[in-house]
């Protein structure tokens, strides 16, 4: 199995591990989507991380593997989904610390890399 199937595998886990840090202190099991909204801090903007990881995700892992199926170099997809995964670990690393315009820039990068597996069938 190609590596970029394993980074559609990470990317789709990735929000689950920010959503378990975001919530490791909750006492409300009952109600845990009502508890997200009392978050602050670090936490908060975990829980934030984690609901973009959701967005993201599906054009990334169609983007993989419609590229595969297409033609697109095996080689080149593979490096190209590792650089979406550092940019996504980044993203929540700035995103958690508050360090914003980086967080920005590698959100950015994540999406050209992207965009960039998606077209490049059309480049063969």
């Amino acid at each position: 199995m190609p590596f970029a199937y394993w980074c559609v595998l990470i990317a789709a886990l990735m929000p689950y591990a920010l959503v378990a840090y975001a919530k490791s202190s909750s006492r409300n099991n009952y109600n845990p989507r009502d508890s997200a909204e009392k978050l602050e801090g670090p936490k908060r903007r975990a829980y934030a991380a984690h609901q973009n990881g959701f967005e993201v995700f599906p054009f990334f892992a169609a983007a993989v593997i419609a590229s595969s199926q297409l033609g697109g170099s095996i080689s080149t997809i593979n490096t190209l989904a590792g650089l979406f995964i550092l940019c996504r670990i980044t993203y929540a690393a700035c995103y958690i610390a508050n360090i914003a315009t980086p967080r920005s820039l590698v959100w950015f990068a994540g999406l050209l890399a992207t965009i960039a597996i998606f077209v490049l069938p059309a480049f063969k």
